[in-house]
């Protein structure tokens, strides 16, 4: 009877929920689908994650949405990569300070499941396509993303993952 009570008491005990692991303000990640590596901002301002693309182009095939796209880094060899389209975003634009009090500029992006590795962890995120190239950092990871990598950001670290290995 007593071993029955320590087991019930240890059931009744609260599941305590697993700590973020802490990534660096930049990260390597690994798109395996795409045999890239690409440094990427973990950005806790952003609600999606955005890859660096150029030459966007939809069109359909049996019937589904797809895209077509190169990347728009500097190392680009200029590859053609096509994915299915999961659905199209409506991104808000930033008002200038001198258009203060017109509504912002709404741009619509093609967003895939694109599979990422960072660290040791593996996951499929949704990514919005959008030419980056004027950045530093090709890849933007969005807080939704953060969340399914269940990661905390110390903007003070910078490649604390080292680099991926899933």
């Amino acid at each position: 009877m007593k071993s029955l009570l320590a087991l019930l008491s240890l059931l009744a005990l609260p599941v305590m929920a697993a700590e973020p692991t802490l990534y660096g303000r930049y990260e390597n990640i690994k798109l395996p689908e795409l045999g890239q590596t690409l440094k990427a901002k973990m950005d806790t301002g952003a609600w999606t994650a955005s890859l660096s693309a150029k030459d966007i182009e939809l069109f359909t095939r049996d019937g589904e949405e797809w895209v077509r796209f190169r990347l728009a880094t500097k190392d680009s060899d200029g590859k053609v990569y096509e994915h299915q389209v999961s659905r199209i975003s409506k991104i808000k634009g930033r008002a200038e300070e001198e258009d203060e009090g017109d509504a912002p500029e709404i741009s619509k992006r093609p967003v895939i499941d694109l599979e990422m590795c960072l660290g040791g962890v593996k996951r499929t995120m949704e990514v919005n396509l959008v030419d980056r190239s004027h950045f530093n950092y090709p890849l933007l990871i969005g807080s939704k993303a953060l969340r399914q990598f269940k990661a905390a950001v110390n903007p003070a670290k910078k490649f604390t993952a080292g680099n991926p290995d899933c």
